[in-house]
This record gives structure tokens, C-alpha cells and sequence, in this order.
């Protein structure tokens, strides 16, 4: 599948619920960088409509089909590369929490679990949101019947919102402080030795979150860390400037204040932390996964 015809896949699926035309689709394919005419539109959605990825609705327009949405989910693996770090830039720059006021946006991780199984999740969650391995101590329950973005919760389901690492991300940026986001890992921690990584997957060519991985992986263990001082949790490697350094140390105590403390270390400028090197001029800094 070419470029275009998967550009327009993303916006009908981007618009699931809604019967759109080929006006409104040449707009949005703008946003990827394509400029197509009406009439170019309308031919390469008749492709689609031949392999089963569309569906016609007189003249109103078209909507995707389930075909069509598991087309982009296997699309070519080159078109997914990078996406990651892209999609941390993009989250970053919508990112607008004011910490005097404590209002405004902050992006959320979402786990859907059965509406049978949440009070046993909260017990589980309890413990970990008294200990410093937490993103924020604040979270969020959705139930059944509402709707997160675009998706709905379905009977008998409801979600969790907790607070995604890539928010300090963007409260940086705000405060004019760029950030680096190299990896995802998982980070052992005993009593014995400092933190170390034991697992790391780049942000900057993974077509998947490398959080993600290790949690399917079933490579941590945050409840034997909360049990004995043992165990492995989710975290993230970025980097920041050196002439930030200061300011961002500054930065990670007033989040603190306000019940963001998800910074775990901040390390020297041009010096390994947690036995990662960094850039030239710049200083690592580990943030706990919200995930």
C-alpha cells in the first residue's frame, strides 16, 4: 500500500463515527504533507472501496471499514519507524499544565481492565502510590459507557488514567527547557547496589513503545519492590542541556511540591548515569514509566 491511500485511511479513521467526502479528506491529507485535488481523492478512494478498506455512502462520503482499520495496523513497518519519539514531540508540545493553578492538560496513559476486576487493581495500585516510584500521585477512573478520545468503553469495561511520563516532557518545554528522549528500559533496583538498567530499546527508531514491550514481556516487578525493596520497574533515559541543569533540578522539586515525582535522578553534566553515557554538553536524567 502506497502512502496516499494509507494517509487517507488515517483520516477516515481518524473520523470513525462520521461519514465524510473528498473535500474534507483532501483538507486533513494536507496535514501529511500531501496536496491532492478532489477528483485525485475520489479515485484513490475508489481503490479502496475495491479491496474492502472503505465503504460508500451514496454521496455523502466514506466511512473505514474494519478491514481498513487492521490495514493500518499492518501497514509497512518503515512507515512506523520514528514514530515513537514523534508522537513524545507531538504530546509534549500539547502539554499546558499551569503549577500555580494546577490546571490545564497532561497526557494520560489509559489501561482498559473488566469493571469485575478495579477494586482489585486499585489495592494493587495502592502501595505503589505511596512510594517514590510513581509519575503523580493522581489518577483517574472512567466507567463504562464513556468515551476517552475516540474510544468508547464498552459494558462491563472501564480504565485507568495515570499520569504518562512525557507530561514533565512538556511542563520542561514550557519553561524553555528542551528534552531528549533517548530510551525506554526497565530499571532493577535493590537494596545492595544503585539502579541500573537492565533493558533498553531507543525511542528514536521504534515503531512500537519500548514500555509497552517490556510490560507484554512481563519483564518487571514492581510488587516485589514494593514487598522486600527488590524488584524492576519502568523508566525512561532522557537528556538534557547542560546550561538547563540547575533550573531542571529546581524544576524536579517544585513538581515534587505539587505531586508530580516522576524525576528519580538527575545526573552531572557530561557524566554515565545509571551506566548510560551521554551526549556532549548534556546531562541524563531517569524518569519512572507512568504506564
Amino acid at each position: 500500500m502506497n502512502k496516499t491511500l494509507l494517509a487517507i485511511l488515517k483520516v477516515l479513521d481518524r473520523h470513525q463515527d462520521t461519514i465524510i467526502g473528498s473535500r474534507e479528506i483532501a483538507r486533513e491529507l494536507k496535514l501529511y504533507g500531501i496536496i491532492l485535488s478532489e477528483r485525485t481523492v475520489r479515485y484513490h478512494l475508489k481503490i479502496l472501496d475495491e479491496r474492502g478498506l472503505t465503504e460508500v455512502f451514496g454521496k455523502e462520503g466514506r466511512k473505514i471499514t474494519e478491514k481498513g482499520r487492521e490495514e493500518i495496523v499492518n501497514s509497512l513497518v518503515s512507515e512506523k519507524i520514528g514514530f515513537v519519539i514523534s508522537r513524545i514531540d507531538t504530546l509534549s508540545y500539547l502539554t499546558n499544565l499551569d503549577l500555580e493553578e494546577m490546571k490545564g492538560d497532561v497526557i494520560l496513559n489509559i489501561s482498559l481492565i473488566n469493571k469485575k476486576d478495579l477494586k482489585q487493581s486499585l489495592k494493587l495500585m495502592k502501595p505503589v502510590f505511596s512510594s517514590p516510584y510513581i509519575m503523580s500521585d493522581r489518577i483517574v477512573v472512567f466507567n463504562s459507557g464513556e468515551k476517552i478520545g475516540d474510544i468508547l468503553l464498552h459494558d462491563g469495561m472501564v480504565a485507568i488514567g495515570t499520569v504518562c511520563s512525557v507530561t514533565i516532557n512538556g511542563i520542561l518545554l514550557k519553561a524553555g527547557i528542551p528534552v531528549i528522549s533517548r530510551f525506554g528500559g526497565v530499571l532493577e533496583i535493590t537494596k545492595e547496589k544503585p539502579p541500573r538498567f537492565v533493558a533498553l530499546i531507543s525511542y528514536e527508531g521504534s515503531s512500537l513503545d519500548p514500555l509497552e514491550i517490556f510490560i507484554r514481556g512481563t519483564m518487571t516487578d514492581v510488587h516485589g519492590l514494593m514487598k522486600s525493596g527488590r524488584g524492576r520497574v519502568l523508566a525512561s533515559f532522557r537528556e538534557i542541556p547542560v546550561v538547563c541543569h540547575s533550573n531542571v533540578k529546581e524544576m524536579a522539586l517544585r513538581l515534587k511540591d505539587k505531586g508530580i515525582g516522576g524525576i528519580l535522578t538527575i545526573g552531572e553534566p557530561n557524566t554515565p548515569l545509571y551506566e548510560i553515557p551521554v551526549g556532549m554538553d548534556r546531562a541524563g536524567m531517569v524518569i519512572i514509566g507512568g504506564l
